[in-house]
């Protein structure tokens, strides 16, 4: 087949769809792989690696008029989509609560959309989830930008002058970014607290060394597939109080919380923001989907109440070198499902992973949730 990637256009994306490695890969399975030029420059791959493992680098777009695959990190504008023939197959990150209209059309047009966003979370396919992949990144990377914007030593330091106390992080949701900041706050020798709906997470949690706040409550905040889900009024109203009162005495807070299809819940509010200690940070990951915090801006670092607050919307993009070969070997493992044994296109459209990734398929918007 002839798989395609093109440089990502989205502001501050900086990651791209393929690796060498992976191009590698491709090449000996005898499929031609088709690179926009410049497309890997700004995750440190060059076009003359990408040629080395065998892909071919374009630098006009007119190949994609007979690409069988375009693999992205973001949705392709609609001009793009429309230069793609009839039947091709676009895989990627598409956010597809956002872009239903870029959807209906692409199966006017005959195109198949995957969702990466949107694969299982079963154990078959955990080398194809790129959730995970990336938010173990964001949540390393939002560590470091929040250590970045405090005006104080991370680590306990003792002295003949006196001691230097231990910055003190708070990480408000434990999954995977969740978890990932924690073990990079310990790594960086802070006091770490943490809090989250699901009580299952507390055992994780305090394997790496932190602190598990909850409220005492009979009610689980745990979904399907593992995600939180909304919680009544009467358990919001315990969990603000107890967020308040903890983030009073805290460095550096950092929120993960996302609903799947619905906005971040807010979980630090204005008022909170204000009795927050001068110089104390906020980096909020949540801030695409509305903000855990509704003084975060998107993609802007602002100063509010005394208080710094981060808000960069694509935070795994930050650390595109090593978030790039990541998706890219997502990408790859899910395109082992589109193969048959002599490496021809087949679409297995009764497996449980094409099923929740699928979205148009022969002219039709296919996947339930867009129904």
């Amino acid at each position: 087949m002839k798989i395609a990637v093109l440089k990502e256009r989205k502001e501050h994306e900086l990651r791209v769809a393929m690796s060498p490695d992976a191009v590698k890969k491709l090449v000996l399975a005898k499929h031609a792989i088709h690179i926009e030029s410049g497309a890997g420059l700004a995750s440190s791959v060059s076009d003359e690696q990408f040629v080395k493992a065998g892909a071919t680098i374009e630098s006009s777009r007119d190949f994609l008029k007979s690409v069988d695959i375009l693999l992205c990190v973001n949705l392709p504008d609609t001009k793009t989509l429309s230069e793609l023939k009839t039947g091709a197959i676009v895989i990627g990150q598409i956010a597809p609560y956002e872009n239903k209209t870029v959807i209906t059309d692409a199966a006017q047009k005959g195109l198949t959309l995957f969702a990466m966003e949107w694969v299982p979370r079963i154990s078959r396919a955990q080398a194809m989830d790129v959730l995970s992949s990336q938010s173990n990144l964001a949540g390393y990377r939002a560590v470091i930008d929040g250590v970045a914007a405090l005006n104080k030593a991370t680590p306990m330091m003792m002295t003949a002058a006196g001691t230097v106390a231990p910055a003190k992080v708070m990480v408000l949701g434990a999954g995977v970014a969740g978890l990932q900041a924690i073990a990079t706050a310990k790594r960086l020798g802070a006091a770490v607290c943490a809090f989250d709906v699901r009580p299952a997470v507390k055992e994780q949690v305090e394997s790496l060394g932190a602190k598990f706040i909850e409220v005492k409550s009979e009610e689980s905040g745990e979904a399907s597939g593992g995600y939180a889900k909304e919680m009544s009024e009467e358990y919001k109203q315990r969990q603000s109080s107890l967020i308040h009162e903890t983030l009073k005495s805290q460095d550096i807070a950092i929120t993960t919380a996302l609903i799947p299809g619905k906005p971040a819940p807010v979980l630090i509010t204005e008022a909170m923001v204000r009795d927050m200690k001068p110089g104390s940070v906020i980096v909020d990951l949540a801030v695409a989907s509305g903000g855990n915090c509704p003084l975060s801006e998107p993609d802007k670092i602002t100063v509010k109440h005394g208080v710094t607050l981060i808000g960069h919307t694509n935070m795994p993009s930050r650390v595109a070198t090593d978030a790039s070969p990541l998706y890219a070997r997502n990408l790859y493992n899910f395109l082992a499902l589109l193969v048959d044994k002599e490496q021809n296109l087949h679409i297995p459209l009764e497996d449980e992973i094409i099923k929740g990734t699928l979205l148009t398929h022969q002219g039709k918007v296919v996947h339930a949730h867009l129904q």
